[in-house]
């Protein structure tokens, strides 16, 4: 494959443009997963797998038609017995509701309609957005009849599919990029101003934080509203920075949702992450590094964004000489292999170290523009590859003869092999970190591909 084609395809990659966010509700054991993991796949062909996939299996980016958009598998999130799924899953639909563009809603003909299909039918219908109504499990023409019964949820017209084997999902992705909403195109600015997001699961201080940055009288310069009904990028100019705050509904509460839900952080910090340059993850000191954090920070690092993460409330740790050393260090074990990432302990009471936090995402944000030139790039990897190449595979040697950085909007290298399906992870990984030892990436996610010379 030759550099132009690689150079075009990844770049049509990163051009950053916000996405409809589709999810998928239902009850338990009705397939969502399945039909979720069948949309993604289509992606997940073209673009490499990244480390930490499995980490949010519950979200990812699909695309029918030409039309890309974000998918949200709200079957993942649900843990616990029986009892408390009907709860659960109710809380899941309304912020659906009021998070998604539309809403696929699933159902299982085998069992029909249950009590739990006719409760969150009743929200749907309430609703103005598009909903989908996908009758799973369909794989013989009895089966088509027996699905006739769901006319009686009064959501209109179903679609007849089996998630398993992929029949009928034509139709329902036709229908579905059908009704979603027009976007407006992305524009690129000349000179952008860099946009963070503070994101974090709820509680762990990110109004206050926004608060304390911006004082209570808000400086602001203008509201520039977002491409969504509810990101909205405001510029403030303040102690010298200039940026943009991607400020989303994440920063409301709603009450209705119960606290320290997974999904609620993640649905939340979708829009912010996909709409941001970089993420400022703020973490409660108190609680640690926890599930949620994590699912917040492999979402940042799958959407290749800037990463700063924010150790806030740091005041009511008890510390000694080792205390912020030890916390890093854990810290920096969870977020293996990805660990060239700023930590910065705060206290968004106190107003410690919060603009130091702010002129860290600013290096962030010049890291993962900086643009390195080929012939010195070439001048310093092809010396080390040449002392460490790629270990040999059935007697077969890897050489590589040049390399470069391609053209995107984030840092992505591609090195030119003889025999480029040879090199392995383990070799990538080296190759990265031989980067990021020669080059400031500091809290820049890297792409690293190996092509046919």
């Amino acid at each position: 494959m030759s550099a132009s084609k690689i150079k075009k395809r990844t770049f049509a990659q990163n051009i950053r443009r916000m996405n409809n966010i589709v999810a998928i509700v239902g009850r338990p054991n009705v397939g969502k997963s399945t039909l979720f993991n069948r949309l993604i796949q289509r992606r997940d062909a073209i673009v490499d797998s990244v480390s930490g996939v499995t980490r949010d299996r519950n979200y990812g980016k699909s695309e029918w038609n030409g039309k890309e958009f974000s998918v949200i598998d709200t079957g993942g999130y649900i843990k616990g017995s029986d009892d408390i799924f009907e709860g659960e899953i109710r809380k899941q639909v309304e912020l659906a509701i009021d998070e998604c563009d539309a809403i696929i809603f699933m159902v299982d003909v085998e069992e029909g309609i249950t009590p739990m299909d006719d409760e969150v039918a009743k929200l749907l219908r309430k609703v103005t957005k598009p909903v989908i109504l996908a009758v799973n499990k369909v794989d013989n023409s009895k089966r088509v009849t027996d699905a006739l019964e769901f006319y009686n949820l009064g959501l209109g017209e179903y679609f007849t599919i089996g998630a398993m084997n992929g029949s009928g999902t034509g139709e329902l992705l036709d229908k579905l990029v059908e009704v979603l909403p027009e976007l407006p195109e992305a524009v690129e600015d000349e000179n952008p101003l860099p946009r963070f997001a503070v994101v974090g699961r709820p509680n762990a201080g990110k109004s206050s934080i926004i608060n304390a940055l911006i004082g209570e009288d808000r400086f602001v310069v203008t509201d520039i509203a977002g491409t969504t009904r509810d990101a909205i990028d405001t510029t403030y100019n303040r102690f010298g920075f200039e940026f943009n705050l991607v400020d989303t509904a994440g920063i409301r509460r709603k009450a209705k949702v119960k606290e320290d839900l997974e999904f609620y952080s993640v649905m939340r910090s979708v829009r912010a992450i996909e709409h941001s340059d970089v993420c400022i993850l703020v973490i409660d000191a108190t609680r640690g590094f926890e599930g949620q954090d994590q699912s917040i920070f492999w979402l940042a690092e799958k959407n290749r964004k800037g990463i700063v993460i924010l150790v806030n409330k740091w005041d009511l740790v008890e510390k000694d000489t080792m205390t912020a050393r030890d916390y890093e260090r854990k810290i920096r074990e969870q977020i293996q292999p990805f660990t060239d990432v700023p930590i910065l302990f705060v206290s968004a009471l106190e107003k410690q170290r919060l603009l130091k936090g702010l002129e860290t995402a600013v290096e962030v944000f010049e890291n993962r523009k900086q643009k390195v030139s080929t012939s010195k790039f070439n001048d310093l990897m092809l010396p080390i590859i040449e002392n460490q190449p790629p270990p040999a595979l059935k007697g077969k040697y890897v050489k590589i003869k040049y390399c470069m950085q391609l053209p995107t909007p984030v840092p992505q290298f591609v090195f030119f092999a003889n025999l480029p399906q040879y090199v392995k992870d383990p070799y990538k990984r080296f190759i990265e970190n031989k980067l990021r030892e020669n080059y400031n990436f500091s809290g820049v996610p890297i792409d690293i591909y190996f092509r046919q010379k």
